[in-house]
């Protein structure tokens, strides 16, 4: 009987021996939350229309874009705020806002840039780029390896007017029309008409493009006027694309995912 328990303790030391020297299970690195300063739109203006674009297909990928988890728009709190300021004033003139983008993280930024460095990969070109050569995305400044979404402050967005239409989902696979096409062929969209659709990679997407007149020029006059008023700086090459001034992060390019947890309680 000594024997046997010698034995077994003999045994139990030695493995404990070799359990000590093992190296703990890999555990799943805790996913970065957005910092002081961040907040859910909604939490500030929950009357603010939003269709998060790349949380779905209808993506010029052509796939949901990496990091974005649920369809919330994040952003700075002074960003927010300014663009509640703006839809109040919008709300008594019979329109809305309605935000495709705004806190974009890194992860997003560097999946377009694969995206665009795969040559073969053109599914989504009859909609989003019919005239752009892919290759040319970099040199034409389309696509880039930073964005100023990820800083917080920069948003997408157009005008709706109101009541609201109901517009349906893009179905992968459907037949593509291109971005610049006319609003009745192009895919359904309940905004006003600002001459393209969002994400359109064509000159025609500059703001003040002189080809774009009559309602549509006036249209993109009347959202670039209504965000200046609260301290929007618009980009010159997208209609859609505002920055708050002055920026809380101006030197800071973020990559906490898009998700409700990242500013829970904001």
């Amino acid at each position: 009987m000594r024997t046997v328990l010698r034995a077994l303790a003999t045994a139990a030391a030695t493995l404990l021996v070799a359990t000590a020297g093992s190296p703990a299970p890999a555990q799943a690195r805790p996913e970065p939350k957005a910092p002081e300063g961040f907040v859910a739109l909604r939490s500030v203006d929950p009357t603010i229309i939003q269709e998060m674009r790349y949380t779905t297909a209808h993506t010029f990928l052509g796939e949901r874009v990496d990091g974005y988890r649920q369809p919330v728009c994040i952003l700075t709190r002074p960003a927010a705020r300014a663009l509640h300021l703006a839809q109040k004033r919008l709300l008594r003139q019979g329109y809305s806002l309605k935000v495709y983008d705004c806190y974009r993280p890194q992860r997003a930024v560097d999946h377009f840039v694969r995206w665009a460095k795969d040559l073969d990969d053109q599914a989504m070109k009859g909609e989003f780029y019919p005239l752009v050569d892919k290759s040319r995305l970099f040199d034409d400044g389309y696509i880039a390896e930073k964005s100023g979404h990820s800083r917080g402050s920069t948003v997408d967005l157009t005008l709706v007017r109101l009541p609201a239409l109901p517009t349906r989902p893009y179905r992968p696979g459907e037949r593509l029309t291109p971005c610049f096409a006319p609003k009745s062929e192009r895919f359904p969209d309940n905004s006003v008409d600002m001459g393209t659709g969002y994400d359109c990679f064509d000159t025609l997407s500059h703001t003040d493009d002189p080809r774009i007149q009559g309602a549509q020029r006036a249209n993109r006059q009347f959202l670039k006027r209504t965000l200046t008023d609260v301290g929007f700086v618009n980009l010159p090459e997208e209609w859609w694309h505002f920055t708050h001034k002055p920026e809380l992060f101006p030197d800071t390019y973020f990559d906490f995912p898009v998700d409700r947890r990242s500013v829970a309680g904001r």
